[in-house]
């Protein structure tokens, strides 16, 4: 089965150890903290034929099959694509397996993640579904966003939050899964991920730290007019455009906690803190604020897989972004 995390256990104990199962959990919370493990490992435990003390097997017909991918009683429903919605054919294809009767004879087990890459009509065609499954089948919905899932997704199940690792535990496991890299850059991996230790290890997998040099180096060059917008936009057409966007929606904020507290050790990571106390001093806080609210605004967009012109919105992010200093 999946792994459990420590700071899982609890949890864990909690949920596999129930008689009666709900047909349908959400399990919800930061992006990053194993809640896709939780949820896999309780969809190995439903399908096994024989658990032993809240685990499943592992050896039974029914979970080797599952460890193979080819469960005929288990679905999985995800986005096609990174970053891309689930479709509402998707979903249709999950409501006829709903219907189906289990072909092993116990329950039949589906896992949704993440719930919030469904559009309005996706959501709305799996209801039916959720309300009244068909048969002994469980639905596992995985949010990272819950605030994004529509109410009456949301009513439909039985809502679980996910527990966060304290620091210490987030920095042992990481420790231990990237053993290569020392404490100082596990600890700005680990700020990069919000202290999400997943988050952590996959941040690192696509390079964030040379993705992230790559930006701040070019927001010092267009402050100093070295470079253009344009000019970035296409530079950083490697780094994830949500990337993008959270790392200026935070330093954004930092540039108006700064204004208010004026505390240099609020300025976070410090490869932007000179830059971000620069801007603070330079900047009028209502330009600050007004500038935040566009990229809250656009940052949704993103978030909600709007058809952007990637280049365009980067431009229009930097120009606003140079407009700060002076602006009193």
């Amino acid at each position: 089965m999946a792994e459990v995390f420590p700071w899982q256990q609890a949890l864990w104990q909690q949920v596999a150890g129930r008689r009666q199962h709900a047909h349908a959990y959400l399990f919800h919370g930061p992006q990053g903290i194993g809640k896709r493990a939780l949820a896999e490992g309780l969809m190995a435990l439903l399908l096994c034929q024989k658990p032993h003390a809240s685990q499943a097997c592992g050896q039974c017909k029914s979970c080797l099959l599952l460890k193979a991918g080819s469960h005929p009683d288990n679905f999985v429903l995800e986005p096609e694509e990174a970053d891309k919605p689930i479709k509402v054919d998707q979903v249709r294809d999950l409501v006829a397996f709903v219907v189906q009767t289990a072909q092993q004879g116990g329950r039949k087990v589906v896992l949704i993640e993440p719930v919030e890459a469904m559009n309005v009509n996706a959501s709305n065609a799996l209801l039916k579904s959720l309300e009244e499954p068909s048969g002994d089948t469980v639905l596992l919905l995985v949010s990272h966003q819950p605030s994004r899932l529509l109410p009456t997704i949301k009513s439909r199940c039985q809502q679980i939050a996910c527990p966060q690792p304290t620091p210490a535990q987030s920095q042992e496991w990481l420790a231990e899964a990237l053993p290569d890299i020392d404490q100082g850059e596990r600890d700005e991996l680990l700020s990069l991920a919000a202290g999400s230790p997943l988050m952590a290890l996959s941040l690192q997998a696509q390079g964030v730290r040379e993705q992230r040099a790559l930006v701040t180096e070019g927001i010092k060059k267009l402050l100093k007019q070295q470079q253009s917008p344009t000019q970035l936009a296409e530079a950083w057409n490697a780094v994830p455009l949500l990337l993008l966007f959270d790392w200026f929606c935070d330093w954004s904020h930092l540039i108006l906690r700064y204004q208010l507290t004026q505390d240099e050790d609020g300025l976070g990571l410090a490869d932007m803190r000179k830059v971000l106390q620069y801007l603070a001093q330079k900047s009028r806080q209502s330009h600050v604020l007004e500038m935040q609210a566009w990229i809250l605004e656009q940052r949704q967009k993103v978030m909600g897989k709007a058809n952007l012109n990637r280049v365009l919105l980067l431009e229009a992010l930097l120009a606003h972004w140079l407009q700060l200093p002076g602006a009193r």
